[in-house]
């Protein structure tokens, strides 16, 4: 009998997270699963590790083809210990999600959910992080799991590209209203941001950061236009950030003087 593909989930908004949940419940019919998933949220770390203190991993939940622990760090944290501590082999297939909100445009450089796509892909597995627009703990997850589960479904039936991942991101609209799927490249952004400076009790000031998103440019093309028009976004990503024609262009630079 042929294995089970051994499936590895984690994200960014805790072990607790709806999305999370919604993620385990598309997988486990496909495949054995292994979650290890932050004990608390970690939005916005990014691709931090850990390295000041040491990790500690919680066994939550054993059943047939399923296990589940939580850990203290953050999900690249995580999918280092699943990789060096908990599996017997690599994973057929890395996923991390279902987050809350969008990691559209230059929102990938700050997620935790994408870091932890971004280190499975550096070990030659195939990586997907998802997304939906929706902040809300109460969120409808079922067009988002709809789309997984045709994603991954097809994600392990082909075979990426060498050192590709996935970026997608899912409309909060229902499952009916969804029009499709888009591939798209990522479209320009940036915060505007600020910071509300307020008093504890003892008069210290501190301060809480706050900002809206902007997109920069347009284009039929991006992920923030097929979301916008209620498509689901893929966007392939790679964990080589080198601008490949600026190299020709700084070798005209003159570095003697």
């Amino acid at each position: 009998m042929q294995e089970k593909p051994l499936i590895f989930i984690t994200n960014d908004d805790g072990i607790t997270a709806p999305g999370l949940r919604a993620l385990i419940d598309v997988v486990r019919p496909v495949g054995r699963v292994v979650v290890i998933a932050p004990d608390k949220p970690q939005s916005g770390t990014s691709h931090a590790v850990t390295m000041h203190h040491p990790l500690r991993l919680n066994h939550i939940n054993s059943e047939p083809g399923y296990d589940e622990y939580s850990c203290d760090g953050t999900p690249v944290d995580c999918v280092k210990l699943a990789y060096k501590i908990v599996l017997d082999r690599r994973p057929d297939l890395l996923i991390s999600g279902i987050n809350h909100g969008s990691n559209s445009s230059i929102n990938i450089i700050y997620s935790g959910t994408m870091a932890a796509v971004f280190e499975g892909a550096m070990a030659g597995v195939p990586s997907i992080g998802f997304s939906l627009l929706q902040y809300k703990e109460d969120a409808d997850f079922s067009g988002a799991s709809a789309y997984a589960d045709r994603i991954i479904r097809k994600v392990m039936s082909r075979k990426l590209p060498e050192g590709i991942c996935l970026n997608v991101n899912i409309p909060d609209v229902p499952v009916s209203e969804i029009k499709g799927v888009r591939i798209c490249r990522q479209a320009g952004g940036t915060w505007l941001e600020d910071f509300d400076i307020r008093k504890d009790p003892k008069g210290r000031d501190y301060y809480w950061l706050k900002g809206i998103f902007a997109r920069i440019g347009d284009g039929e093309d991006t992920d923030e236009h097929a979301l916008e028009h209620n498509f689901v976004s893929i966007v392939p990503v790679n964990f080589d950030f080198t601008d490949y024609p600026a190299i020709e262009e700084l070798k005209r630079w003159d570095f003697s003087s």
